[in-house]
């Protein structure tokens, strides 16, 4: 099973992850983790990506697709992966599709982790870290039974200081703007999953797994993705083909011809009339009168005389 995780800061990827692992045993493949991992070992990508920072620029997406696919092609990345992080944009979704596809590990689903902001916000500004155990609580939704002291092992909690209503707005903007479009572009595929993020993690978890399931079982509901622009063929439109995912394949199914009636019968055309030049014409009419005048009239037939009666 190979998905990829979509959510703003502050939604539950790493703690849904960790749990997806231990449910499905397919690592977590988070693009930041890897990355400091590359860099500590100083490959030959975490070289570059190195060289890339240190002069103030950003690890291009070629470095980062690399790291990646040197990842997957680990024996514990053959029964799938959980992908984190990464991509960010339409363009990074669209060289990941490449990279898959050339690897035969197409992915399965996109997961978007919904959180409404003013919950992203209250996650955020809330969280505390044990800097001993590395043990998350949240002020607001998971405090600590002491005030700044870790439950498990008693140590001082940590607040980031970057966790703060400005710093956080503006990385929330910075994901509407960049990160929201891979939603329609994973929806546009069929592959995306909406789920309810908000509430206990164990109860996020569930619904996870109610979506997650029937794809692991390769008994997946299929979903249509838009319609193609319909075309014509010499006036009559038809449906264009479409192409389903099925347990990571591209399925072709055949075009829906759109019924088409049953020609008419062609109406017989009936001949102009005849037309007769202007001086035929003016010639009969002058024969007409002529033929008229000829003839004698005949007299008009007199009416009997009234008698009258002679005076007494």
């Amino acid at each position: 099973m190979r998905i990829v995780l979509l959510g703003a800061p502050g939604s539950g990827k790493g703690t849904q992850a960790k749990l997806l692992m231990e449910k499905y045993r397919i690592p977590h493949v988070s693009t930041g983790d890897l990355l400091r991992a590359a860099l500590a070992a100083g490959t030959p990508l975490g070289l570059q990506a190195k060289a890339a920072m240190d002069a103030g620029q950003l690890v291009s997406d070629e470095i980062v697709l690399g790291i990646i696919r040197e990842r997957l092609r680990h024996n514990d990345a053959k029964k799938g992966f959980i992908l984190d992080g990464f991509p960010r944009n339409i363009i990074q979704a669209q060289a990941l599709d490449s990279m898959l596809h050339n690897l035969n590990q197409p992915l399965d689903a996109a997961l978007l982790l919904d959180v409404d902001f003013d919950a992203l916000m209250q996650r955020l500004t809330g969280r505390r870290t044990c800097e001993n155990c590395g043990a998350s609580y949240n002020i607001y939704t998971n405090p600590p039974r002491l005030d700044d002291q870790c439950d498990r092992c008693g140590a001082p909690l940590h607040h980031r200081a970057d966790d703060n209503e400005e710093t956080i707005g503006n990385r929330l903007r910075v994901y509407d703007a960049q990160t929201k479009p891979l939603i329609d572009f994973y929806r546009n595929q069929g592959r995306l999953e909406s789920i309810n993020a908000v509430g206990e993690v164990q109860a996020i978890f569930k619904r996870l797994l109610v979506v997650l399931e029937p794809i692991a079982k390769g008994v997946r509901k299929l979903k249509l993705p838009p319609p193609s622009p319909v075309k014509s063929v010499k006036g009559k439109p038809v449906a264009q083909p479409v192409v389903l995912p099925v347990k990571g394949k591209l399925l072709p199914v055949k075009p829906v011809m759109s019924p088409v009636k049953s020609p008419r019968k062609p109406i017989a055309k009936v001949p102009p009339k005849k037309t007769l030049p202007k001086k035929a014409v003016a010639a009969r009419t002058a024969s007409k009168k002529s033929a008229v005048k000829s003839q004698p009239r005949a007299k008009p037939a007199k009416s009997p005389a009234k008698k009258t009666r002679g005076r007494r």
